[in-house]
């Protein structure tokens, strides 16, 4: 079982922060399954059944706040009803990560699992 108590923090994190870990994820990947270079970092995610670090981040924040929400905690309470500022505002808060789009590994991942799971 995986700690995802400090997913939600990682919402504030620097996209460029989040790539290296995603970079840092790939070479794991590619090293278990002694995968060669060619070898395309979201054909390793499908195939080991692994998200990629931005939708573990999103899923992970997304339960946090829908458990959140059924603690007595007030100020867990007051992080569930936060609403975020407008897309143009220019600070992201913790739960504009549940509304912001998937980035391109996580959709190419996503899009091929949907591709192999018509197909079986």
């Amino acid at each position: 079982m995986t700690s995802t108590f400090a997913s939600p923090v990682f919402a504030h994190a620097a996209p460029k922060a989040l790539d290296r870990l995603q970079i840092i994820q790939n070479k794991f990947c590619r090293a278990a399954m002694d995968a060669h270079w060619c070898v395309r970092s979201l054909i390793l995610h499908r195939d080991l059944e692994l998200p990629t670090i931005s939708k573990y981040m999103k899923d992970a924040s997304k339960q946090f706040f829908d458990i959140a929400g059924s603690r007595p905690n007030a100020l867990l309470g007051a992080a569930v009803d936060y609403q975020p500022p407008p897309p143009t505002h220019f600070i992201l808060r913790p739960r504009n990560v549940l509304n912001d789009p998937p980035d391109a590994l996580t959709a190419a991942v996503e899009s091929l699992n949907d591709v192999n799971d018509t197909h079986d």
